[in-house]
C-alpha cells in the first residue's frame, strides 16, 4: 500500500549543537581513518527527534511475523517513530498498514491485538473504516456542511514481507524490500527459514542510548573481555565482518559442533540491517532483534526466538539452554552498554578511532548514520 504524503519534514527539531551537523561531521572518511561519531550524537535530548524523523522514519522496520496475522480481519499494533501503527489482513488477504488514527479526532482504530472481519471503529467516537482503510460510517454527521467521506480514509503505510518477516515504512518512497535484502539468502544458504515456527519473545530495557547498543553488536572486538564464555564457543582467531549496501555480516564457526546451540552447528550468522533489525542463525535456530529507542539515554531490545523444532523433548532441551545462554550473554551487554553511555556522557570523551581489523561493522553503521542525517539536514534547507 503506498503511502502519498511525505513526513520527513521536521524543521522545529534541532540538536543542541548545529556543529554536530556540520560537514566536518557528517563527511565519509575511509575506515583507516576516521573517527566515531560524536559523543552528542549518544546524548543529546534532542537527538531522539532526530533520529525519529532522519531515520526510523525514513527505514524499513521489522514489525512481526506474517503467522501473527493468518486471517481476514487479523491485525496486530505497533509503533514506529513514536507513531502508532496497524498492520492487517484485508478482505482479499493482502496485508495492510495504517496509521492507528482515526482521521476525526485522532482516536485509536484498536488498542489491542485481535480481528476485525469487516471493519475497524475508532474507539473514541466510533467512526467505522472498511479493511482497505476507506471511511464508511460517521455517526451523527448529518449536518456537517463540505464534507466527503473520501478526503477521510485512513493514512496507509508501506508494508512488504521478506522470508516471512513483515517490514513497514513510514517513508512514501523506501528503497525495494528485496533490494535491502539482497544477497542475504545466499549468503547462510542452504541454511532457509521457511518452517521455523515462533517460540517466545524476551524483552529488555537497556540505560543506554540505542546507538551504543547497535555499536556494541556490530563488533566481536569486545568478546574476549566482556563474555568469556562466548569466547570459548566462537572461533575469535576467524571471525569476520563483511558489508553490504544496507547490512553487514558477522561470522564465525565454533569451536565445537555440538553446543548450546544444539547438535551439529558449527558456524554462527550475525546480520544487521540497518538501522536497527538483527538477525542471528544457526542451522536450526532464529534469534531477531529488534532495538528500538525509549529516550535518548533508554532502549528497548526486542528478542523473539524461532526454531525449526519446538515440540520435542530433545527440542526443548535446547531451546532451554539457549534462551538461558542468550541471557546470560545479553546481561553482559547490557552492563557494558549501560557504563559505555555513562562514559560517553563524561567530560573525558568525545570522539575516538576505529581498529581496521574488527570495529568495520560500527564504521559501515556509523556511515550510514552521517548518510541518513545528511539527507535529513538537506531536506531541511531546501
Amino acid at each position: 500500500m503506498k503511502q502519498t504524503k511525505s513526513l520527513k519534514n521536521h524543521s522545529a527539531i534541532q540538536p543542541d549543537s548545529l556543529t554536530d551537523f556540520s560537514d566536518e561531521f557528517l563527511g565519509s572518511v575511509p575506515l583507516a581513518r576516521a573517527e566515531t561519531i560524536p559523543s552528542a550524537w549518544y546524548t543529546d535530548r534532542n537527538f531522539l527527534d532526530v533520529d525519529n524523523a532522519a531515520i526510523f522514519s525514513e527505514t524499513w522496520q521489522g514489525v512481526g511475523h506474517v503467522d501473527r496475522i493468518p486471517n481476514v480481519g487479523d491485525y496486530f499494533l505497533t509503533e514506529i517513530a513514536d507513531n502508532p501503527i496497524i498492520v492487517l489482513r484485508d478482505e482479499d488477504s493482502q496485508l495492510r498498514g495504517f496509521y492507528n488514527v482515526c482521521r476525526h479526532r485522532g482516536g485509536p482504530l484498536a488498542t489491542e491485538d485481535g480481528n476485525c472481519p469487516k471493519v475497524l471503529q475508532c474507539k473514541y467516537h466510533g467512526w467505522t473504516y472498511r479493511l482497505n482503510g476507506e471511511l464508511r460510517g460517521v455517526p451523527d454527521f448529518n449536518y456537517v456542511e463540505l464534507f466527503h467521506k473520501s478526503d477521510f480514509g485512513l493514512v496507509p503505510i508501506n508494508v512488504d514481507v521478506w522470508e516471512g518477516l513483515i517490514f513497514a515504512t513510514l517513508s512514501p518512497s523506501p528503497p525495494p524490500l528485496k533490494n535491502v535484502f539482497a544477497g542475504m539468502t545466499e549468503r547462510f544458504s542452504p541454511i532457509s527459514l521457511a518452517g521455523l515456527q515462533f517460540h517466545s519473545r524476551v524483552t529488555y530495557n537497556i540505560k543506554c542510548n540505542w546507538k551504543i547498543y547497535v555499536d556494541n553488536y556490530l563488533e566481536g572486538y569486545h568478546v574476549p573481555l566482556v563474555h568469556p564464555e562466548l569466547n570459548n564457543l566462537l572461533d575469535y582467531r576467524n571471525y569476520v565482518t563483511e558489508t553490504f549496501e544496507y547490512y553487514s555480516l558477522q561470522y564465525s564457526p565454533l569451536k565445537e559442533s555440538s553446543n548450546v546451540y544444539g547438535d551439529n552447528v558449527d558456524e554462527a550468522f550475525y546480520f544487521f540491517v540497518y538501522p536497527n533489525f538483527m538477525l542471528n542463525l544457526f542451522n536450526n535456530r532464529l534469534q531477531i532483534n529488534l532495538v528500538r529507542p525509549i529516550s535518548h539515554d533508554e532502549t528497548e531490545v526486542i528478542f523473539d526466538y524461532y526454531y525449526k523444532d519446538v515440540t520435542s523433548e530433545r527440542a526443548k532441551q535446547i531451546i532451554f539452554g539457549d534462551i538461558n545462554y542468550s541471557d546470560l550473554i545479553q546481561k553482559e551487554d547490557i552492563d557494558i552498554c549501560e557504563r559505555v553511555q555513562k562514559g560517553v556522557s563524561s567530560l573525558a570523551y568525545d570522539r575516538g578511532r576505529f581498529s581496521v581489523k574488527r570495529e568495520s561493522g560500527v564504521h559501515h553503521f556509523q556511515e550510514l548514520l552521517k548518510r541518513s542525517y545528511r539527507e535529513w539536514r538537506d531536506d531541511q534547507q531546501t
